[in-house]
């Protein structure tokens, strides 16, 4: 009874090893893409490209602030539906998250812990927001712009939602007088 025990788990693990080792063999590049996610550079379209950048100024405030907010701004003028307006409002939100990652990792951490507070507000135009993100950018807090395909409800290239990210008070004084959607 014993050795059919031995036996049983000698199988097992030698499935196992037979299974990874196949798979390792089917597709070799999974593996090596995970020994390289840590560097510092990436390959695109067979270039090397340098992927570390300065990290944001909004970073050296995480550490003393501590109320932090993420403002979305929706251009009203596209009359875009309830569904259209929450998957741009996704798009922008995943946008500034993806740029903030490597670059400023301690505010989305202080972001996170404040409960990753989402305000949603409206302007009337493109130029309206363009206005409002070169207000975000001379305090120096990171906006992300989202530009839709274009293929249901409004025209290609269509700038929909900006999102802005920092400590609330100066969010606020970029966006504070524009009313919620």
């Amino acid at each position: 009874m014993m050795d059919m025990t031995w036996l049983t788990i000698l199988l097992a693990g030698a499935s196992c090893f037979a299974l990874g080792y196949i798979v390792g063999v089917r597709r070799p590049g999974c593996l090596s893409l995970l020994a390289r996610r840590g560097n510092s550079e990436s390959i695109v379209s067979g270039k090397k490209k340098n992927s570390l950048k300065a990290p944001l100024e909004i970073e050296k405030l995480a550490d003393i602030l501590e109320d932090y907010k993420m403002v979305l701004v929706v251009r009203n003028d596209l009359k875009m539906g309830k569904g259209k307006i929450a998957a741009q409002c996704s798009h922008a939100t995943l946008g500034l998250y993806k740029k903030l990652m490597n670059r400023a990792p301690k505010s989305l951490k202080r972001w996170e812990m404040c409960g990753q507070v989402k305000v949603v507000v409206k302007v009337e135009s493109q130029d309206d927001m363009l206005n409002f993100q070169e207000r975000a950018k001379s305090v120096n807090l990171p906006t992300h712009i989202t530009i839709d395909a274009g293929r249901t409800q409004i025209a290609p290239n269509s700038r929909t939602v900006m999102a802005i990210l920092g400590p609330a008070d100066m969010v606020d004084d970029v966006t504070g007088g524009l009313k919620l959607m």
